[in-house]
């Protein structure tokens, strides 16, 4: 038996439980890892919520982790017990002390990186790296909008796009949140509750608009987001923190013959050479310091509800990372 946060209803932080669970043995294809960190995301929130549905109940959140192989299933190769691995998406379940995975699924992480930091960023970077290489190739002199931009992932496409090249305006909530956001690139930094981002983008474009937004907060941003964007400009909707975004009429991207996608991570890496090479970009960007994890919270996993409170109500800044 091994401990784990178990959701057996939908609801708020108080629904997440700690419980033991039985896990059994790896079998053909797959290895048991005993978790040394677990990224804390979003998308754990939107689960346990019922914004995503779960496949069953009772069900363990989490969609990230590193760890030791501690077994290895029978005739697998390319695994051993001893290494140290990371996962990022499906299968959901990482709030765990161990978990069974398929090997094909992970990762190796480079002994260069510490698992915490690898833990804070596997999920967060690949999900940043299908943003600015996948879904819009960000390139020197583009200019890019970034939402939420001191946030767990807010703040990699903002390294990230900065690295490239691009002019990098970012949203954030506070002033001390402001202060992450030019350390993480930001050439622009707008305080939303301060002043409205649409006309300060309008100025700081001198009326041209961006040719990007990477918006993860949804509702309260959306609309404002597509009046930012420039002729033939992208909006890409990878998130909803503020709720889920009104629908729009299609004729609404009429007038600047406007692009608009939902992408998900897990789309961008649905091969092996796909997961690797996205995984491996992450690795080397963060080895090289262009992109830089900053984990200002920890929580043990049994805490795990109170962490999901504090990232709810915007307490958090930058990656929140569960410690079993």
């Amino acid at each position: 038996m091994v401990k784990a946060i178990r959701v057996h209803e939908l609801g708020g932080p108080e629904v997440l439980k700690w419980e033991d669970v039985e896990i059994g043995e790896p079998q053909d294809g797959e290895i048991r890892v005993k978790n040394k960190a677990i990224g804390l995301n979003f998308i754990d929130i939107y689960f346990r919520k019922g914004v995503y549905k779960a496949a069953s109940f009772p069900f363990t959140p989490g969609m990230e982790a590193v760890g030791d192989v501690v077994a290895v299933g029978p005739g697998l190769t390319g695994r051993k017990v001893g290494d140290i691995v990371a996962y990022a998406g499906n299968p959901m379940g990482s709030y765990a002390e161990e978990q069974i995975l398929r090997a094909e699924v992970v990762v190796p992480v480079p002994p260069s990186i510490d698992p915490i930091i690898a833990a804070s960023v596997i999920l967060k970077g690949m999900t940043a790296h299908g943003l600015v290489r996948r879904c819009f190739k960000v390139e020197k002199g583009h200019t890019v909008l970034v939402h939420a931009a001191a946030g767990g992932v807010g703040s990699l496409p903002c390294q990230w796009a900065n690295a490239l090249g691009a002019t990098v305006i970012g949203t954030v909530s506070t002033k001390e949140k402001a202060v992450n956001a030019k350390e993480d690139g930001c050439h622009h930094v707008l305080i939303y509750k301060e002043e409205d981002f649409v006309t300060r983008v309008n100025e700081i474009t001198s009326g041209k608009g961006v040719d990007v937004v990477y918006d993860s907060v949804g509702r309260d941003t959306f609309k404002g987001s597509l009046d930012c964007l420039k002729m033939r400009g992208y909006m890409v909707s990878f998130g909803q923190s503020s709720g889920t975004p009104d629908p729009i009429p299609t004729s609404a991207l009429v007038a600047k013959s406007l692009f608009l996608t939902r992408p998900s991570m897990m789309h961008y890496n649905t091969t092996r050479d796909e997961l690797l090479e996205s995984a491996g970009e992450v690795f080397s960007n963060v080895a090289l310091g262009v992109l830089r994890a900053r984990v200002n919270h920890t929580y043990h996993l049994s805490e795990a509800s109170r962490a999901h409170a504090d990232m709810e109500s915007r307490k958090t800044s930058g990656s929140v990372v569960l410690l079993p």
